[in-house]
């Protein structure tokens, strides 16, 4: 992986680039990076081996830990390569952090289908961060590949992004009921074909041996059910990171740091996430703004004269979405509090005013 991105980068065109025209990534630095975010997830693998329910100050802990990480990693990227690769950065990451808060509502929803307790649920959650840490990594390396070889890649990026948008917006404005029942999703009811499963969780094995054969536990299922869904998050994310960066290493660099630190995040969220009624809003916006930007920069290269983005409007115009729908939503729920206590108070009037006087 580390030999295609590498040869991806220096095989690149000078008219297919994106923001940044050369990696940053040389071989000491993506031997290291990969090094620490691997000691980070062995860390993580250890800390749930014992499974327990984590209290709200352990996981704001950890969360404030991975979030201090990447923001003092960007420091010394800035410093140390300049301000156009420092801005990306946090651009892209700010981006990849926004789309995995919202992958974190479905992971929500599929451990709540499972019924997973809640001491297991560190151990599911680490299981879908490196499953979609090896995917992404995958998807990285066969865009920086396509970048190289391909200039239309970026309009292509742009079309997927502006497809994902859409689709997120519609979800946004419906009513839909988004649970998931577990007996329908393909991958299970393909496992269940093949494989016995049991019907109590065994601790965090996703296997054990039943009356002499080999036998899945509902965690495995819960391991699989993730990763698919990693398969579609990472569609989502990878195109919309390049649409920040050409750099195959700042945009592995943001989704890893992106997605250490959810199974923490997680249980700080968990109730929040439900409050943020207009994020699912925000990244429709979000998505279709990095579509137009990919599609204007393959649009630049085939005719000068089309104007870009820069990479700093687009870093004002992000965090001015997500302030924006924090707001709403903030404001749409205390609206809501508000009507739901004037309802209740109603109530015993309209009771009172409903008996016949005499």
């Amino acid at each position: 992986m580390l030999t295609a991105l590498s040869s991806a980068v220096t095989e690149a065109p000078s008219a297919a680039t994106a923001p940044t025209a050369e990696s940053i990534g040389s071989p000491t630095l993506w031997i290291a990076t990969i090094a620490g975010i691997a000691a980070l997830f062995v860390v993580d693998f250890l800390i749930t081996r014992r499974p327990h329910d984590p209290s709200m100050r352990e996981a704001i802990g950890w969360s404030a830990f991975y979030i201090a990480i990447p923001v003092v990693f960007g420091g010394w990227l800035w410093w140390q390569y300049g301000s156009q690769q420092g801005i990306e950065y946090y651009t892209g990451y700010l981006v990849e952090k926004s789309l995995s808060v919202d992958n974190l509502f479905v992971f929500i929803i599929l451990l709540s289908a499972f019924a997973v307790p809640r001491e297991l649920r560190q151990r599911g959650l680490l299981i879908g961060v490196g499953g979609a840490l090896v995917l992404r990594g995958i998807f990285i390396a066969l865009g920086a590949q396509m970048i190289a070889s391909f200039a239309w890649t970026f309009l292509l990026f742009g079309a997927i992004l502006l497809a994902t948008a859409v689709k997120v917006g519609r979800d946004a404005l419906s009513d839909a009921d988004h649970s998931i029942d577990v007996d329908q999703l393909r991958s299970v009811r393909l496992i269940r074909r093949f494989y016995p499963v049991t019907d109590t969780y065994e601790g965090t094995n996703l296997t054990v041996r039943k009356n002499g054969k080999r036998a899945l536990t509902p965690l495995a299922l819960v391991a699989v059910a993730i990763l698919g869904t990693d398969i579609v998050f990472a569609i989502d994310s990878v195109p919309a990171v390049y649409g920040i960066t050409g750099d195959p290493y700042l945009v592995f660099a943001t989704n890893a740091f992106a997605l250490l630190g959810l199974r923490a995040l997680y249980f700080v969220l968990e109730g929040a996430l439900a409050k943020l009624v207009h994020l699912g809003h925000g990244l429709s916006l979000i998505l279709a703004f990095i579509g137009v930007k990919l599609v204007l920069h393959w649009a630049h290269g085939v005719w000068p004269g089309v104007p870009e983005i820069p990479t700093l409007l687009s870093l004002g115009v992000i965090l001015g979405i997500l302030a924006v729908v924090t707001v709403t939503s903030i404001l749409s729920n205390r609206r809501a509090e508000r009507a739901s206590s004037a309802g209740a108070a109603g109530e015993p009037e309209d009771e009172q005013s409903s008996v016949p006087q005499g």
